[in-house]
């Protein structure tokens, strides 16, 4: 019956008119086999039903099988055509002849970039009738028979796909299986038989592909960057290098969908300098799992908007890998896409030279043009103990998803207290502080001389600066007992920083400069007293170091003490 069939097909692939134009000509690429005796077998096969049939070379040990070349906007009609009567795999696709190398078949038949031959006339394909087993189940037994267990495999994970499967992928057909080909039969309208035919097969496949249509997934060989990797070039196309990345940013296709080639020279300690950079990055979110060994590493992060998947490994005295971003939620594509990434992966001659930098991607928040993860809101802090607890401001901690310390210790809150603008953090990490805070026991004298240190410029500068002024009062504007009104200009990243007094004794925590909405001068800003901040750290369960009094200190002295407590406070999405 099957053959039959096919014979009828052939007499109407013989009917193509005439008249292709002299265009730009693509092949429909139909299968690939990774031995070459394998390959002439299935050419044989396919020779024997559909006319125009080609084997090329296709490097790294692998022939191709195509059909063609056609006019490219007559291609894609032979595709579906051929597709819609299963007459090839369902995941056929249209490819450059640029792609091929050397024809294998048929013999003397030239090089893939002939001009087209007469391209088919394709009449609208009929409705399709209702499905219909083309084998019968002896003939379809026979022809599972020749499936190897990678094509076996694969059958299963199509049916799991499905959600009619959910044992092992194993390759072994058992009872299990069967009964998730009878459902997937009966779900479709076909006889369940529990053996699916060809035709069934393919049209199994056809679903199970469909979530790929429009990728064009395509092997891109960056001689330059030196690997050899299958990419989705519907979604994805070059735009730059930028050592150690090429660039492939979106086509429209997917919003956000991005790929990076990761190339350049480099030992252990590189890759391991690679692997911190990386996850600096607003491209590879703070969650997810993280894998790293002397000679590779895997970064997988996830938020709101994107999943991002990163791989590098050692390969000769170069580094070599890729990292796939791609947008929340599309997970079946996603996956399928980096299946194919990982599988196909080959570092081929070439590293891409350390020296290729973008003109655009020179800036202290860009590396190689990708921007760094920067936090929401920055503010300072001062260690109140050894064992690293801090006081901040509490606006600067509010509504955060992750609070850092100094940039590299994760902090949690301790306690608030909203009335006073005071929260205590805690590292959830072992943190040795350089220096604490000895808080004054009783009041400063009016008009004495204090400092504020803080990150004046959030994370820009690596320590903390100092800023001078005068006590002005002891009381806020309506008379408040718990603030002190300072004489001195800060910026918004010294709130939550300490006051000092002339010996380095810390007088209070200022506070973020405004008065309830009013607009104060720039050189009055507030503070919340030292009695107040050491309430609210005993309550928390910390206990202060107090003093009467410190020997007044040079201002060099009194800047090392003051930014040795200081802290910077990150407030992260």
């Amino acid at each position: 019956m099957l053959r039959n069939f096919l014979i009828s097909v052939v007499a109407i692939l013989m009917l193509w008119g005439q008249g292709a134009s002299a265009q730009e000509s693509v092949y429909v690429q139909i299968e690939a086999q990774p031995s070459l005796s394998v390959a002439e077998d299935r050419l044989r096969d396919y020779a024997s039903i559909l006319p125009d049939v080609n084997g090329f070379d296709l490097g790294r040990g692998w022939y191709g099988i195509a059909l063609g070349p056609y006019p490219r906007n007559e291609a894609n009609d032979v595709l579906r055509s051929l597709l819609a009567q299963r007459l090839i795999p369902s995941d056929s696709y249209l490819e450059e002849p640029g792609r091929y190398g050397q024809r294998i078949w048929p013999i003397g038949a030239g090089p893939a970039t002939l001009p087209p031959v007469t391209a088919p006339q394709i009449e609208a394909a009929p409705e399709p009738e209702p499905p219909v087993t083309d084998e019968t189940p002896r003939e379809a037994r026979a022809s599972e028979a020749l499936l190897t267990r990678q094509e076996r495999e694969a059958l299963q994970i199509a049916l799991r796909w499905a959600g009619v499967y959910a044992a092992g992928i194993d390759g072994a057909f058992g009872q299990g299986t069967r009964r998730a080909m009878a459902d997937w039969q009966a779900a479709n309208g076909y006889e369940t038989t529990g053996i699916l035919t060809t035709a069934q097969r393919a049209d199994l496949f056809r679903q199970y592909n469909a979530v790929l249509d429009g990728m064009d997934i395509q092997t891109v060989r960056d001689t330059r960057a030196g690997i050899s990797i299958d990419l989705p070039l519907g979604a994805v196309a070059f735009d730059r290098y930028d050592s150690p990345f090429a660039h492939f940013d979106p086509t429209g296709t997917v919003e956000g969908a991005r790929v990076l080639l990761i190339s350049q020279p480099g030992d252990r300690d590189r890759l391991a300098g690679l692997y911190e950079i990386m996850q600096t990055l607003d491209i590879v979110p703070l969650d997810g799992p993280r894998d790293r060994d002397s000679d590779s590493f895997t970064l997988t992060g996830q938020n709101a908007s994107i999943v991002s998947h990163t791989e590098a490994r050692l390969d000769g005295g170069a580094i070599k890998g890729f990292t796939l971003i791609w947008p929340a939620g599309d997970e079946e594509r996603r996956t399928r896409i980096l299946a194919a990434m990982q599988s196909s992966f080959a570092p081929i001659p070439g590293v891409l030279d350390p020296a290729v930098i973008a003109e655009d991607s020179q800036s202290v928040d860009l590396v190689a043009g990708l921007s760094i993860r920067k936090p929401k809101l920055t503010a300072s802090g001062f260690f109140v103990d050894r064992q690293g607890r801090v006081v901040t401001t509490d606006s600067a901690v509010a509504s955060c998803g992750r609070i850092t310390l100094n940039s590299d210790y994760d902090a949690e809150i301790m306690a608030t207290d909203p009335a006073l603008g005071i929260a205590v953090l805690r590292a959830t990490q072992p943190l040795a502080p350089n220096d604490v805070a000895q808080f004054r026991d009783g009041a400063p004298r009016l008009q004495s001389e204090i400092a504020v240190a803080g990150f004046s410029f959030g994370g820009v500068l690596p320590s903390a600066t100092m800023t001078f002024g005068r006590l002005s009062d002891l009381r806020g504007l309506n008379g408040e007992d718990s603030l002190s009104r300072l004489a001195i200009s800060t910026l918004d990243g010294d709130a939550g920083g300490p006051v000092l007094d002339d010996g380095g004794a810390v007088i209070g925590m200022l506070i973020p400069h405004d008065a309830e909405g009013r607009q104060l001068p720039d050189d009055v800003n507030f503070a919340t007293n030292s009695a107040s901040v050491q309430k609210v750290l005993s309550q928390a369960g910390v206990s202060p170091q107090l003093t009467t009094g410190l020997a007044r200190l040079d201002p060099v002295d009194l800047t090392q003490k003051a930014t040795a407590m200081t802290v910077l406070v990150s407030c992260w999405e």
